[in-house]
């Protein structure tokens, strides 16, 4: 099974780029970790951000790998734990399908994502900005699958 990350952003600061990096080296080759990054819309000051979120979207949605089941962060998504992270990606693997995260951008996603969204996840019920959303939920990914191989990387 491969995991997937597509993610708004393309020019991320050093820092979000090694521990993204650092953690997706660690994966196990039966379970790669592949990170697409999406080129941002362009705002025009004094919109709302909708015609950026429509061009990200179709950017997001031409992304998605076929047959993929699409992840989507948002605020409202359900708030898990790392185990039950874990479990989604154990029935996953059982299914033979791939999962596929999607982390908006500055201005969110356009609801033609969320539409396609599998699963909504909610890492936090803060709001993270995206690049921050990005580290963290590769590293927990990783973590999960620590979880499922039984590496002691997790501890309860």
């Amino acid at each position: 099974m491969k995991l997937h990350v597509i993610a708004v952003g393309h020019k991320m600061p050093g820092w979000i780029d090694a521990g993204c990096d650092d953690y997706m080296r660690r994966m196990p080759p039966d379970m790669p970790l592949l990170l697409s990054a999406i080129k941002p819309g362009h705002r025009v000051a004094g919109e709302d951000g909708a015609r950026a979120r429509h061009l990200e979207a179709e950017r997001i949605l031409a992304a998605l790998p076929v047959g993929c089941v699409p992840v989507v962060l948002d605020e409202r998504g359900a708030q898990v734990t790392t185990r039950e992270l874990a479990a989604w990606l154990e029935g996953w693997m059982t299914e033979g399908v791939s999962p596929a995260f999607v982390i908006g951008g500055a201005d969110g996603l356009d609801d033609s994502v969320k539409a396609r969204a599998g699963r909504l996840l909610g890492l936090s019920r803060l709001t993270l900005p995206h690049a921050l959303a990005r580290v963290t939920l590769v590293e927990q990914l990783y973590r999960a699958v620590c979880i499922i191989k039984g590496h002691p990387y997790h501890r309860d």
